[in-house]
Parts: C-alpha cells; sequence; structure tokens
C-alpha cells in the first residue's frame, strides 16, 4: 500500500440540502476500500482533526470531516467558529444527523467506495458517533471517550445536550469504546452504565479503559496526551476497521 494521498475542502450537501464545508482525504492508489466519517471535537473543524482525517486515507480509507459549525460562522477561525456555536449552545443533535448522513452518503458515492462507512469522534464527537450509529446506516462506530452518551451535563455546561440513553436500544452496528479511567465526563460509571444498556439489548461492542490517563488522551498537542494509551487506542480503531470495513 502506498503512503500517497490527496487532500482538499470541499462541500457537501447536509441537513435540508444545506451547502456545508468539509475536509476530505483519499489513498492515491486505485481500489476499492471503505470510508471512514471523522466527526470534529467540541473545538472545531480544526488543524488537529485534519490530521486525523489525513491519517486514515494513509490506512486506506476515504476519509471525510464535515464542518458542524459551518452554519454559524462560515470561514472563521476554528477558535472563533467553537465559540459562536457554543454561545448557540451547539451542534442541534437533528441537524447534526443531516450533515453527518449526507458525509456518509458522499463517501458511497465515490468510484472508490465498496459501500461500508464507519465513523468516529473524540470528545464530544464521541457522543455524536454514537448518535450516527443509532440512527444512521453505518457499518461500524468508535467512540474516543463521548461524554454523556450517558449520564447528564453538569449545570453551566455551554452546550445544550441530553444523553442518549433512548437510543442506545437502535445502535445499528459494532461499537468501539476507547476511554479514560481518570475521566469525568465520561466517567468510569458512565461507561459502565454504557456498557449495561448495551448488553442488556445484546449489542455488538468492545470497549477498552486506559490506566493514568482522563479525557483527550488522544490529542499530542495536549498536556492529556498519552502516548501508550493513544498508540494503543490507534491499534485497535485500525484492527476494527480492518474487520469491518474492508
Amino acid at each position: 500500500m502506498s503512503d500517497a494521498l490527496t487532500a482538499q475542502t470541499i462541500h457537501i450537501s447536509g441537513h435540508n440540502g444545506d451547502d456545508i464545508e468539509a475536509y476530505l482525504a483519499r489513498p492515491a492508489e486505485q481500489s476499492n476500500r471503505g470510508g471512514v466519517l471523522v466527526i470534529h471535537h467540541m473545538p472545531g473543524y480544526d488543524r488537529a482533526t485534519k490530521e486525523i482525517v489525513r491519517r486514515f486515507a494513509e490506512i486506506g480509507y476515504d476519509a471525510i470531516c464535515p464542518n458542524l459549525y459551518w452554519r454559524e460562522a462560515p470561514g472563521a477561525a476554528p477558535d472563533d467558529a467553537a465559540a459562536t456555536a457554543r454561545a448557540a449552545g451547539g451542534v442541534p443533535d437533528e441537524r447534526f444527523l443531516g450533515d453527518a448522513a449526507g458525509a456518509v452518503a458522499y463517501l458511497r458515492a465515490l468510484d472508490s467506495s465498496n459501500g461500508k462507512v464507519g465513523v468516529i469522534g473524540f470528545c464530544s464527537g464521541g457522543r455524536q458517533s454514537v448518535l450516527t450509529a443509532c440512527h444512521v446506516d453505518v457499518n461500524a462506530a468508535v467512540d474516543c471517550y463521548g461524554a454523556f452518551v450517558t449520564g447528564t451535563p453538569p449545570e453551566g455546561f455551554p452546550l445544550q445536550v441530553g444523553n442518549l440513553v433512548e437510543d442506545l436500544p437502535s445502535l445499528k452496528c459494532p461499537l468501539l469504546g476507547l476511554f479514560g479511567v481518570e475521566d469525568k465526563y465520561p466517567s468510569p460509571e458512565n461507561v459502565d452504565e454504557l456498557e449495561q444498556i448495551l448488553s442488556s439489548n445484546d449489542k455488538d461492542f468492545d470497549f477498552h479503559r486506559y490506566d493514568d490517563a482522563g479525557h483527550a488522551f488522544f490529542a499530542p498537542d495536549r498536556p492529556s496526551y498519552r502516548v501508550a494509551a493513544a498508540n494503543d487506542g490507534w491499534e485497535k480503531i485500525t484492527a476494527f476497521y480492518g474487520q469491518h470495513l474492508t
């Protein structure tokens, strides 16, 4: 496999047919392959997220990340766009699902597509990855420390979100969950609750919890970065998608 790839900013059709910005990366080689929808974290559609999109292309997938804050702040710097979106209460779940469905449809329409699409999200995107897996036709989902899949936001939390307890029985595909034991959102108790709900509904899932890791342990540009946990997490993500998207 060659590590040559192309990456570019494009526009796709999102919720209600809205034109939204997205970042697309693709392997240069001609092949039939799966696609990956990358959901950015609360800080937004930033350089770190685009690096993740390119990483999936280097692994061998077509990968796309829609800019969920495009409507609130088209063309704005990531920090400014994120602040604008937070001030508005965040991205409504219904609108997000429309954008996610549009991105999945875009991946499946590519001439290289084998018809299989995975979804992955970090932080708020982890919650949205699970939400996608409950309502959109995808083949595999990865939740990297998504807050409020279970549990409730603390008082004063800037986003208007609820948990996904009522959605979880509708989970449509296998779910890989990667969590830090020292995280507060989600806490180990939140992960326990999620595991219990999925087990009671006979869902296909695989969870891994990392000691000495809290929130955002995948982020190499943050003090929260944990090398061992992140490296092991990427190995598990690669194997998981290799099983379900090829």
